[in-house]
């Protein structure tokens, strides 16, 4: 009876510790992949990997269409497409992209205040679906940029031929090469406005007739002037007084004077950034961005003035991808550079020398940034975040003033944003214009007390004693 009732007993055990065992292992077996109905959440949080097909134009041989991409800002757009649903790019080859395309057509693109024609251009080549060479519908079919283009057999887009089917095949995309650029009609209707109003904004205007206030007739057109005669002026004209050459005072926002031409301003500091040299990282943020100068341009006609600390190409190499991966992240570290005050490298170093710290607001409210002396020179910043003014008054016309820095500036709240300056580095080797004028003012100082010591009058000068 004792060897049964053991053997009973051990076998009741095995169940018992089997049926515990069971969950463990058949946990494993669920599926971890999201299911259909979840897939786009579940794509938009982990983000696209180094498998997807993004990341495969970008490494691709249509680099054009790659650099396109990246300068109409629809990374995160694409990036955002990709995340809730496979998706189909019609990649144009390089050559039709450099050489066969109008002049015109691509200069019109490009231009900053275009950005959202390119931006539809570039979304018309893809399609919110996957479509592989096997599965080739013949029929219309809607695009990312809202409207929808044609697919024909014989694996045709709109008037393109698709010259080299599955290009790419990623598990969120695939990419078939066409051999020319697909323009919408959005876009054609707006290049072609955008040149009629050119042709007749090139034509001169004709003046209409002017009425006379005090006899309510039409003016008499005035009579032809000899050549090399001064020209003949009404009275009135002649006493009403020129433009001051004088810079005029900031009338502020809401006065009415809007008199000042903001946005050729924002274009000429552009510009100089560019001829200057050693600015070209800025200026090419500057120029993508275009609601950020655009804004500068609309701050400066309404009569405010703005300096900023521009930071040169070395320091703009120092940002990390994660520094500007976040949507905002470049109008945010920019806006942080631009100070609503006109300020030149003489009277920030005054300020510092007489006040040894100054706190300067920024566009990037409320933040504000510190500036003190040091070594010479005014420093911004605190600890290895810190950047010199090495580069003084690079562009200076009365309401825009551009001073150069040797680092990248962060607000003191962004815990993301590692310090991007070499805390080894030492200050910049420069000569300020104070330390100028001190030596002029040493010298002079000399040669005044040498002469007044030949004429006997040396004790007239306290300075000299």
């Amino acid at each position: 009876m004792g060897a049964p009732v053991h053997g009973a007993l051990a076998l009741f055990l095995l169940l018992l510790v089997g049926a515990g065992a069971a969950p463990e292992e058949t946990a494993p077996q669920e599926p971890t992949l999201p299911a259909t109905g979840s897939g786009a959440t579940g794509a938009a949080a982990v983000g696209v990997n180094s498998n997807s097909v993004l990341v495969a134009l970008l490494d691709s041989h249509y680099t054009e269409l790659a650099e396109l991409v990246e300068k109409a800002l629809l990374l995160q757009t694409l990036e955002d497409a990709v995340g809730k649903h496979n998706v189909t790019i019609f990649a144009p080859r390089n050559e039709a992209l450099e050489r066969d395309l109008d002049p015109e057509f691509k200069r019109f693109l490009l231009e900053p205040r275009n950005l959202r024609s390119l931006q539809a251009l570039l979304l018309y080549h893809v399609l919110p679906s996957r479509l592989p060479s096997d599965s080739w519908p013949a029929a219309s079919h809607p695009t990312l940029s809202g409207e929808e283009v044609e697919l024909g057999a014989g694996m045709r887009v709109g008037h393109a031929a698709v010259t080299r089917p599955d290009a790419v095949l990623r598990p969120d995309g695939v990419i078939h090469g066409i051999e020319r650029l697909l323009v919408p009609r959005s876009v054609q209707e707006d290049f072609n406005r955008r040149r009629s109003l050119a042709a007749i904004s090139a034509v001169l205007p004709t003046g209409a007739p002017e009425v006379d206030p005090r006899t309510h007739r039409l003016k008499k057109p005035a009579p032809p002037v000899a050549p090399g005669a001064p020209p003949v002026l009404p009275v009135w004209d002649a006493m009403a007084p020129g433009p001051s050459i004088a810079p005029a005072p900031a009338p502020g926002p809401g006065s009415g004077k809007h008199h000042f031409d903001g946005h050729s301003q924002v274009k000429d500091f552009i510009q100089t950034l560019l001829l200057y040299g050693g600015y070209n990282e800025l200026a090419d943020i500057l120029v993508n961005l275009t609601s950020l100068a655009t804004e500068m341009g609309r701050l400066v006609s309404e009569g405010y003035v703005l300096t900023v600390l521009a930071p040169n190409d070395e320091a703009m190499a120092r940002l990390t991808t994660d520094q500007l991966s976040e949507p905002g992240s470049p109008e945010n570290i920019l806006y942080y550079h631009m100070i609503p005050e006109y300020q030149t490298e003489e009277s920030m170093y005054n300020a510092v020398r007489r006040f040894g710290k100054v706190r300067y607001d920024t566009l990037r409210l409320p933040h504000k940034v510190v500036a003190r002396e040091a070594d010479g020179s005014v420093k911004f910043g605190q600890g290895e975040g810190s950047a010199y003014l090495f580069d003084p008054d690079i562009y200076t016309d009365g309401r825009i003033s551009v001073q150069g820095i040797d680092a990248v500036l962060f607000a003191p709240d962004d815990t993301k944003a590692t310090q991007t300056a070499d805390p080894n580095r030492k200050p910049p080797a420069i000569v300020t214009h104070k330390k100028k004028i001190k030596l002029r003012r040493g010298k002079l100082l000399e040669a005044t007390c040498q002469m007044a010591g030949l004429f006997g009058q040396r004790s007239r000068f306290a300075s000299c004693q």
